[in-house]
């Protein structure tokens, strides 16, 4: 059967609207917008609840990196304006999870399929691996951006110990919680358009709601990975000049922890890896 146009077509146009007012607005810069344009136009050609999941990762993290921004400059190092993000960054939160929309759109078209190993097995688990995707970027983005401005001192994952904001594997419980209702929202978002556009029999369709509750803990355990990765795999260090955590050493810095092998998109690509493969496994169990 011959896809319609109409839904690339629409996908292009509101990805070109998107992608426009984002770099308006310093969410992206010139090459995050374009390559945003096209992951988005993916997303939507192949899916509506794939472009919402992206669009509930990108909007809400787009908004909540401009929450206290005067106090994020005062301790970030890599501080930017509006949160601006390049190409790398765009790929590194979303290449995987296109690869994945792609396979999926090949095997399936554009017809929406709920998640159900008895029917669509291989379909099932790569749909579960996109959502353990967004759960874990947005989650982790969630986490990052709030959890700077608790109020509480930052601990590192791997010792417990108080660290200075801004350090890499530094939690609070504040940003874990923000971790898993980031992950809860991405599974929410697929489940409630589900139940618009998708056609399955009832007993399948109430087990979709098993969603919510395996994409909250793939938010938090995408985060959890991250901050491990960052505390071991990701340098940081204080540096006496900037009066700043910083990622790279120098003679003015003091470290804190990890080593420099991974910097801040390598771990935000690992962690999303290893999440979008363990909720894809899971998936194929639970449904």
């Amino acid at each position: 059967m011959e896809m319609s146009v109409v839904q690339p077509a629409f996908a292009v146009l509101a990805s070109s609207a998107i992608a426009i007012r984002a770099y308006k607005r310093n969410s992206l810069n010139l090459s995050g917008a374009f390559l945003g344009f096209l992951v988005l136009s993916i997303h939507i050609a192949a899916n509506y609840r794939y472009g919402a999941m992206l669009l509930v990762f990108f909007f809400t993290s787009s908004k909540f990196t401009r929450v206290g921004e005067e106090k994020k400059r005062s301790l970030d190092a890599d501080f930017k304006e509006g949160g601006q993000r390049d190409w790398i960054q765009v790929l590194f939160n979303s290449g995987l999870a296109t690869i994945l929309v792609m396979i999926v759109w090949q095997l399936s078209g554009s017809e929406d399929k709920c998640l159900d190993t008895q029917k669509s097995p291989l379909v099932t688990s790569l749909i579960g691996g996109i959502i353990g995707h967004y759960a874990c970027t947005n989650g982790d983005t969630w986490s990052s951006e709030l959890g700077m401005l608790s109020d509480a001192q930052p601990r590192l994952i791997t010792t417990l110990k108080t660290v200075r904001r801004g350090t890499n594997g530094g939690v609070t419980k504040a940003g874990l919680l923000a971790a898993t209702a980031a992950g809860c929202l991405i599974g929410l978002t697929f489940v409630l358009l589900g139940f618009f556009i998708t056609r399955c029999a009832f007993d399948v369709a109430l087990k979709q709601l098993l969603v919510i509750p395996v994409s909250a803990v793939a938010g938090l355990g995408g985060s959890v990975i991250d901050s491990l990765l960052g505390a071991t795999l990701q340098f940081s260090g204080y540096c006496t000049v900037r009066n700043k955590v910083v990622s790279r050493p120098g003679p003015t810095v003091k470290r804190i922890s990890g080593v420099s092998i991974l910097d801040n998109n390598a771990v935000n690509l690992v962690s999303a890896f290893i999440t979008t493969v363990l909720t894809s496994i899971a998936c194929s169990y639970i449904f």
